[in-house]
C-alpha cells in the first residue's frame, strides 16, 4: 500500500479470516478457541489501563489497536461457529447504548433530530440503572426472581467486583447516609481480624480479612475514590521507594537481607522525604 493510505477495519477483519483460514493460515492462530483467548484479552486491557496512567499517549493507538483485535479475534470465531460476527457485536452494542440513553435518542433512532438533554448527571445514572435493571428482568427465567447482583462477572478483579456490588445494593437503598458508620464498619471488621488471629484459625482469617478488605472498599466509594486505581497508585508508589531503599543499602556496601530493622526504618524513611508525592500522604 502507498505510504499515504492507512488501513481500515475491513482490512483487519480480512486479515483475522486470513490468520485462521485452514488453507495457508498461522498455525498458532488456528489453535486457539474462545477460553484460550481469554488471558490475552485481560493482558491487553491492563496495558492499555498502563499506557493510559503513563500518559504514554504516543503508544496508546497500538495498545488500543491490540484490544480492539481481541474483539476481532472473538467475531471470528463467532463467525466460523456460525453464532455471530463482527457486525453482530457493533450492532449490539450499538442498539444497547441508544436504548440506555434516552435523553439523547428520545425516539429511540440513532440518526433521529438532536435533542438538547434535560436531565443532570445524577438523573442520567439513575435512568442507566433501571433501564440496565429492566433489561435484567426481560433476560431472565419467567421463573427466577431477579436480582440486581446478577450480571456482575464473577471474573472481575476481587476490588473491582466488590464496588460494583456495593453501588448495585447502593442504587436500590442498602447503604449508609454518612461516612461515619462506614469508617466504623472497617474498625470493626480489623477487631474482629485481630481476633481471628488470636484464635489461630486459617479459615477464620481468611473470612475476616476478606470482610475488613470489603469494608475498606466501601470507604473508597464513599469517598468517590476508585479502589483498583488507588491501590495501583500505592502499588507504584511502593515499588518506588523500595528500589530507592535497594539503591541506597547497595550504595553502603550492604544487601537488604543484611540490614537490621532499624537501617531499613531509616532508609525508607529517607526514600518518602525523597520521593515524596504533591499529594498529602
Amino acid at each position: 500500500m502507498s505510504s499515504a493510505a492507512q488501513y481500515q477495519l475491513h482490512d483487519l477483519l480480512y486479515l483475522m479470516a486470513r490468520l485462521r483460514d485452514p488453507d495457508g493460515g498461522c498455525p498458532w492462530d488456528l489453535q486457539q478457541d474462545f477460553a484460550s483467548i481469554v488471558p490475552h484479552t485481560l493482558e491487553e486491557a491492563y496495558e492499555v489501563a498502563d499506557t493510559i496512567e503513563r500518559e504514554d499517549f504516543a503508544h496508546l493507538p497500538s495498545e488500543l489497536g491490540d484490544l480492539l483485535f481481541q474483539v476481532v479475534y472473538y467475531s471470528q470465531l463467532g463467525h466460523e461457529q456460525q453464532m455471530f460476527d463482527f457486525s453482530t457485536v457493533v450492532h449490539s452494542i450499538t442498539e444497547k447504548l441508544v436504548r440506555r440513553h434516552p435523553h439523547v435518542f428520545p425516539t429511540g433512532e440513532l440518526y433521529d433530530t438532536k435533542q438538547t438533554a434535560s436531565l443532570n448527571t445524577e438523573q442520567i445514572k439513575e435512568r442507566w440503572e433501571e433501564i440496565k435493571q429492566q433489561e435484567r428482568a426481560e433476560q431472565a427465567p419467567v421463573d427466577q426472581a431477579v436480582s440486581v447482583l446478577d450480571d456482575i462477572p464473577l471474573n472481575l478483579p476481587a476490588l473491582s467486583r466488590a464496588l460494583k456490588i456495593q453501588k448495585r445494593a447502593s442504587n436500590v437503598g442498602f447503604d449508609w447516609n454518612s461516612l461515619s458508620p462506614v469508617l466504623d464498619k472497617v474498625e470493626e471488621e480489623l477487631q474482629e481480624v485481630r481476633a481471628a488471629i488470636a484464635s489461630g484459625e486459617a479459615a477464620a482469617i481468611s473470612d475476616e480479612l476478606g470482610d475488613l478488605l470489603f469494608a475498606t472498599v466501601n470507604v473508597a466509594r464513599h469517598l468517590k475514590v476508585n479502589p483498583e486505581t488507588a491501590l495501583r497508585a500505592a502499588n507504584i508508589k511502593f515499588s518506588q521507594r523500595f528500589q530507592y531503599v535497594e539503591q541506597q543499602a547497595q550504595a553502603q556496601g550492604m544487601a537488604i537481607s543484611d540490614c537490621t530493622e532499624a537501617q531499613l526504618d531509616a532508609l525508607w524513611n529517607l526514600a518518602k522525604q525523597r520521593l515524596r508525592t504533591p499529594q498529602h500522604e
